[in-house]
């Protein structure tokens, strides 16, 4: 879903060659390598990434603005992207499940997910030219049913940090889970439309 208020016209990007990536995700990092040679990944740093009251897309986008504020003008690149995620607890839709504090909180994520189906929100935001585009899409990931030796392994590779949900569908996780609906990007980070738009931007952008 576009946020109604913001659009962008892709042009002529020829001469457009430094990308900030404002993450520090190795997802959204491995995606957009593949698009753009000049791309630099640097997350915020001390920023309160705490959602604003409301629905799940509504919780992910308010950060996805909260990110998109703290990129000040002059910062010498010629597009910046940020990106959020969150995931909508499959047994309260208005609660949110984002990156687990500690291997804990990881289990018991994946506790709660194993065996259902669960809808993954990004919202990603890409300034062009000084204005900003704002994209918030869903997809819907099912796990298999984890058995205790399977939660432990999971838990314990470690491939729950920095992940909301506590996984890592591109790592680990991947076998144990499938994609229903939506696209891919959307649950490894960047909303697909928003992808789409890169894809185009990068087709257009002879690097």
């Amino acid at each position: 879903m576009q946020n109604p208020k913001t659009s962008l016209h892709v042009v002529d990007l020829g001469s457009f060659v430094k990308v900030w990536l404002a993450s520090q995700s190795e997802r959204r990092a491995a995606m957009l390598q593949s698009l753009f040679t000049s791309l630099e990944c640097k997350g915020f740093v001390g920023l309160d990434e705490t959602p604003l009251p409301g629905t799940v897309d509504q919780q992910v986008l308010s950060i996805c603005h909260k990110k998109a504020a703290a990129v000040k003008d002059g910062h010498g690149y010629d597009m910046v992207v940020v990106s959020d995620t969150l995931l909508a607890d499959p047994d309260d839709m208005e609660h949110t499940l984002g990156k687990p504090s500690d291997s804990v909180e990881a289990a018991m994520m994946l506790h709660r997910l194993s065996g259902r189906r669960h809808q993954v929100w990004s919202a990603t935001g890409i300034q062009l030219m000084g204005k900003w585009s704002f994209f918030v899409e869903h997809s819907i990931v099912e796990f298999e049913d984890l058995s205790d030796e399977r939660l432990v392994e999971l838990v314990l590779n470690e491939s729950w940090k920095g992940k909301a949900g506590g996984y890592d569908l591109a790592g680990p996780m991947g076998s144990h889970a499938s994609l229903i609906e939506g696209d891919e990007s959307t649950v490894l980070g960047i909303a697909g439309e928003a992808m789409e738009l890169l894809h185009t931007i990068s087709k257009s952008n002879s690097l």
